[in-house]
């Protein structure tokens, strides 16, 4: 080590107890002011190279500390304590698996349809083309895209009819009550 690194180590060695005092003034609490302290030194040592020899280290390591200090408080304000779980308990998200079993069979139906068909309800029902426009991007006369999106739209009910018909007979597990 040379003579500055050994001087630098030394003094920050010497402040230790200052940082304790500021840090607990902070915490009021020594767990939190030595675990404060701690971190501190270790991000001054770990960026020891930006210190300037000459300059005030008290300062430079009482901002790290105070820095440290507030980022660590603003992160617990988002975080909730809960080591029990309970409040864990009481967070719910709305199933969503009727909405995918729903979209799921909706792809399979429109895959079942002739590629004409699809292509048209698509245009016209998805993508919320006129009528014309999906006419002019198939290449066919505007009675034929009427028509084709009028029988994709009666077959696609058909079979999400026929599908919903035979999840409704499939029997589903029962499920038990909860006490």
């Amino acid at each position: 080590m040379t003579g500055t690194a050994a001087t630098w180590k030394g003094d920050v060695i010497a402040l230790i107890p200052a940082l304790r005092a500021f840090a607990w003034s902070l915490s009021h609490n020594a767990s939190d002011a030595d675990d404060l302290v701690q971190d501190t030194l270790i991000k001054a040592w770990m960026n020891r190279e930006r210190y300037e020899m000459g300059t005030n280290l008290r300062a430079w390591l009482f901002t790290i500390l105070r820095n440290t200090y507030y980022t660590s408080l603003t992160r617990r304000r988002r975080e909730v304590r809960d080591e029990d779980g309970v409040f864990a308990a009481t967070l719910t998200t709305p199933p969503d698996q009727d909405w995918r079993m729903a979209v799921s069979s909706l792809e399979a139906a429109l895959q079942q349809l002739p590629h004409e068909h699809r292509e048209a309800l698509i245009l016209v029902g998805g993508a919320g083309l006129t009528y014309e426009e999906a006419a002019e991007i198939c290449g066919c006369a505007l009675g034929t895209i009427k028509s084709r999106v009028n029988r994709a739209r009666t077959r696609l009910l058909k079979l999400m009819d026929e599908d919903e018909q035979s999840v409704q007979a499939e029997p589903r597990p029962r499920q038990a009550l909860s006490s």
